[in-house]
């Protein structure tokens, strides 16, 4: 897998995404003259991005990892715990923000512990593979108490649900590219529904809300159901070449009823109706075309531990473009997860990149 090059053919897709991703949240924006400046500041997450993925290719990642993995878990301990003192809303209603000194700029720490835990758990991954093998039952319990306690402490801290799903993909993604029999994984998702149906009672109500509204359109369409509704309509309205770049009705719209979030979680659709269905399935062939990188790396490769890497990887980008699409088509609820390499969203474009450099360093050696 030796390669100084790092892995250039992720890096260049990612930066053609978030490139094309500026133009989409220039025109999502520019309804609104207060909103202009979030165009700089993706741009400036972008040059964050990619400076921290070069930097991550000089960097023998693995020693790092298998010397110091101790600092890695304390580290994806200590982000989350910093929401319970300086985590804010932000309007999202998960207390998923830090706002930084200045007040110009927010960090999610969430998205950052996405690389720790990969990191983490593809070392434990190998380890326990070396050890005596992952399909016994001691190994799965181990594997199982580790994103079950991550991400119940998330849950805890923040009351993300949109990011603890993206940590379970992350996971099932590893542990199915790792060898995990499938009897174990189907006995995983049985005991996590099991325990979301006992769950489903004491979770707040515009949670339950968010879910209900997706399997009954008609229940709140102009409460919790509103934002998806505007969404199928602005697809809807692109028809095959969309509306024109800066020509969306809803998406230049400066009316209170029109598409909401158009530039973070329903980016998608403002770039439907702009852009019709061929500008969808160009954002879906730049992203698809990352998560068949990522797992033809993984196949390809004879280290376990990178195996755990790509795996991880492909799932993490998989996960996130699946749950945001479907949340704009009106199949998944609403959980504020962004569309990678594309959305408003400095801490989602600079972890991206992060993994795309931690991807790039272990292929190197």
């Amino acid at each position: 897998m030796g390669n100084e090059r790092g892995e250039r053919t992720l890096f260049f897709l990612g930066l053609t995404a978030s490139l094309l991703g500026l133009a989409l949240i220039y025109s999502a924006t520019h309804y609104d003259e207060a909103l202009h400046s979030l165009v700089w500041k993706q741009a400036a997450a972008l040059g964050v991005g990619v400076v921290l993925c070069l930097l991550l290719w000089q960097i023998h990642l693995r020693e790092l990892v298998e010397r110091a993995w101790w600092l890695l878990a304390v580290g994806n301990l200590g982000l989350l715990l910093l929401l319970i003192p300086f985590g804010n809303e932000d309007g999202t209603g998960n207390k998923s923000w830090i706002a930084l000194p200045g007040g110009h700029f927010n960090l999610q720490p969430a998205e950052f512990g996405k690389l720790l835990f990969l990191l983490l758990l593809a070392l434990q991954l190998t380890r326990l593979g070396e050890a005596g093998g992952l399909n016994r039952p001691r190994s799965v319990l181990a594997l199982l108490a580790h994103v079950g306690g991550l991400c119940g402490l998330l849950y805890f801290v923040s009351g993300d649900l949109g990011m603890a799903a993206i940590y379970l993909g992350l996971y099932f993604g590893m542990l199915w590219g790792a060898g995990v029999h499938p009897l174990w994984l189907g006995g995983e998702v049985a005991v996590g529904v099991g325990g979301l149906v006992l769950l489903w009672p004491r979770l707040p109500e515009y949670i339950r809300l968010r879910v209900q509204v997706v399997l009954d359109h008609d229940l709140d369409p102009l409460g919790k159901g509103f934002q998806q509704g505007r969404s199928l309509l602005a697809l809807g309205s692109g028809k095959l070449t969309g509306q024109g770049y800066l020509q969306g009705i809803q998406t230049q719209s400066t009316s209170p009823a029109a598409l909401p979030a158009r530039h973070t979680d329903f980016l998608f659709a403002a770039a439907g109706e702009e852009l019709g269905l061929v500008g969808c399935l160009l954002i879906l062939g730049l992203l698809s075309a990352i998560v068949f990188r990522c797992i033809w790396l993984a196949k390809i490769s004879r280290d376990p531990f990178f195996t755990a890497v790509a795996s991880g990887t492909a799932a993490m980008f998989a996960t996130q473009t699946i749950l945001n699409v479907a949340m704009c088509l009106y199949a998944a609820p609403v959980v504020g997860v962004t569309l990678p390499f594309f959305s408003y969203g400095g801490s989602s474009l600079v972890a991206s990149f992060g993994a795309v450099g931690v991807l790039g360093a272990l292929k190197r050696r």
